[in-house]
């Protein structure tokens, strides 16, 4: 007797398929594939697009206004729910489907799970070439969806009906893998997408992928424990693991129990409360002086989940005790094996558990704890400076914008950035009350994620202030989400922060030689220096014709008012707020941006002599 089969198009059979997707950690469900945004166009619309008019009542759609905004917004999704929900993204053939390159690439650096559906020419080459097509004069198989390759954990083209069902679990298995996930792409040829197909109806059953906590193998376990009771100062450096483990609380046992110091990374910031006596801050190039002085005589550095990006390292030059080793916990290897480490490949929470365990009645010496929290005192004094405003009726500096608006949110907001100067601020400044409420994009650094991400988060965090803080520079990059937000009744707060150009490049390119040249919006004169008159352009009007309504601050009081009714919102609403000049803390360590090697210029030649200098002080750990 035959087994029972159904008969669906392509894309009616993969939306079916991803409606009865789910994850599971410690007891716990999730939707793995919890809806799906799209723009339509020919590639899609007839197929997926259809299909989802067909299972609307099973998968939720969100109509997007920009490709790479979709993947942000999904990523934002991911995030905020640690990886285990996920969303998917529809577009056309051609710009549709490379649009997504960039958000794809984001979701791949920060291993963070997104369903990528592009639609693709056509696999039988009936209409050949078609609308939008990229004719490859050697490789016929070859379309712009292969630029996804490079950006994708996994990627596939579903050239025949029946590929779909082992590929599909296969995409499955790498969104649901916290080691492996990131970008997943099935690129589908539009008459694929509508060519009927006899489904088993196995295909269509609900699927459970189990979300592993492995735990450490005790050989490491017992290499580590011997690694942390021989230290004298020992510094953990919590990464994006922390979060994505839901490891917090783990790590602050062992924490309490060993009195070893924290400082965290851009994603790892908020893994212990701002005021645990052992939180040091940020670490890094935007890091705290407090952490960055104690990386720079750290004998043992643990990394928990983290990458170690340049900024995290100081491109090479932060630690720099001559006898200073490492040990990471990391549930990738590829991760846990940097810097020459020793290893504790495993999930963030069982690994830190079992070192609290076996690390019973050892603790750092008093003096060391002593010495830490004197100079988290010291930083606390700086920060309190930052974001202080002592006369409520100036114009606010971008440091004074932060200071008012951590007077208005609560334990439960989520503040979300990118890129620019506030990063950099943010990293030594933000004092993070719970562990989501702080979510910094900075594997990518991608300018005009912030928007887009508040939906997704919004979406996953019904109920929650969520807000974006965004500056002139990448606001122009993709502010049509606020379209979408309006459509979808998102509430999102959006901080918009005018200070007329690339901050952030403006003062990286002075410290480099290139003298703020192209960083700046504002007329030029005919010799094509700037004049100094901003441009005529009003981006409070500009998110006012989108859709959001927009309170106008001046002052600090009439922000904190404006903040504080932003809050209350139940639309979404921009608070536009325009900056004076002032001195947020220097860098407190060094990044590696190379320097022309020769110039006729003084600026550059004055840059490359500090380069050459910091340079130096570069260390290879081995």
């Amino acid at each position: 007797m035959s087994a029972a089969t159904r008969r669906l198009t392509t894309a009616q059979a993969l939306v079916r398929f991803l409606a009865a997707q789910y994850t599971e950690r410690d007891g716990v469900r999730h939707r793995l594939v919890a809806g799906t945004w799209g723009i339509f166009g020919h590639g899609n619309v007839a197929g997926v697009g259809q299909a989802l008019v067909e299972y609307g009542d099973v998968m939720p759609f969100h109509q997007g206004r920009s490709e790479q905004a979709m993947v942000h917004a999904a990523v934002g999704h991911a995030r905020h729910l640690n990886r285990l929900s996920a969303q998917a993204v529809t577009t056309s053939i051609g710009p549709g489907a490379t649009n997504l390159v960039t958000g794809a690439a984001l979701a791949t650096v920060n291993r963070l799970p997104v369903l990528l559906l592009p639609g693709d020419y056509f696999a039988s080459h009936a209409a050949d070439p078609l609308l939008q097509q990229l004719e490859h004069p050697s490789e016929a198989d070859v379309s712009v969806n292969d630029a996804l390759r490079p950006v994708s954990r996994y990627f596939d083209r579903i050239s025949r009906p029946e590929a779909l069902l082992a590929s599909a679990p296969r995409a499955m298995r790498v969104l649901a893998d916290p080691a492996e996930t990131g970008a997943v792409t099935l690129a589908l040829p539009q008459d694929v997408q509508a060519e009927a197909f006899d489904w088993p109806e196995e295909f269509f059953a609900d699927r459970v992928w189990q979300v592993r906590r492995p735990a450490p193998d005790p050989e490491e376990l017992a290499d580590a424990v011997r690694a942390l009771r021989a230290a004298r100062r020992p510094l953990i450096v919590a990464g994006g693991g922390v979060h994505h483990g839901e490891a917090e609380a783990a790590l602050e046992a062992l924490v309490d129990a060993t009195g070893i110091p924290v400082a965290s990374t851009q994603a790892g910031k908020g893994s212990l409360r701002h005021d645990h006596p052992a939180d040091l801050g940020g670490i890094g190039h935007t890091g705290t002086a407090v952490a960055d002085d104690l990386a720079r005589t750290a004998d043992l550095v643990i990394g928990v989940g983290t990458r170690y990006s340049d900024f995290t390292t100081a491109s090479g030059t932060l630690f720099q005790d001559p006898g200073v080793r490492f040990l990471n916990l990391n549930i990738t290897a590829f991760d846990a094996h940097k810097l020459a480490a020793r290893t504790l490949v495993c999930d963030a929470r069982a690994g830190l558990t079992a070192l609290t365990g076996a690390l019973s009645g050892h603790r750092v010496p008093s003096s060391y704890e002593d010495e830490y929290r004197a100079g988290r005192a010291r930083w606390e004094e700086t920060v309190r400076a930052a974001l202080r405003a002592d006369d409520e009726n100036a114009v606010p500096t971008q440091t004074q914008v932060l200071g008012a608006l951590d007077a208005v949110v609560g334990d439960e907001d989520v503040v979300i950035n990118a890129a620019g100067s506030l990063p950099g601020d943010l990293h030594k400044l933000w004092r993070s009350r719970s562990p989501r409420q702080y979510h910094l994009e900075y594997g990518y650094s991608c300018m005009g994620y912030e928007i887009p991400a508040a939906l997704g988060v919004q979406q996953a965090a019904p109920g929650v202030p969520v807000w974006a803080l965004v500056g002139d520079g990448t606001y122009l990059m993709n502010p049509t989400e606020i379209v979408t937000a309006v459509q979808e009744e998102l509430p999102v707060k959006l901080v918009l922060v005018q200070n007329h150009g690339y901050a952030s490049i403006g003062g990286l390119s002075e410290s480099v030689g290139a003298e703020r040249f192209g960083t700046d919006y504002r007329h030029r004169a005919a010799d094509g220096s700037f004049t100094g008159a901003p441009l005529p352009v009003d981006l409070a009007a500009n998110a006012a014709s989108l859709g959001m309504d927009v309170l106008r601050a001046k002052t600090v009081r009439e922000l904190r008012e404006a903040l504080s009714t932003a809050r209350a919102a139940t639309r979404p609403t921009c608070v536009y707020v325009e900056t004076a000049a002032g001195d947020a803390p220097g860098a407190q360590a060094w990044w590696d941006v190379p320097v022309a090697e020769v110039s006729a210029r003084d600026a550059a030649t004055g840059a490359r002599a500090r380069y050459e200098q910091a340079v130096a002080d570069r260390r290879h750990h081995l």
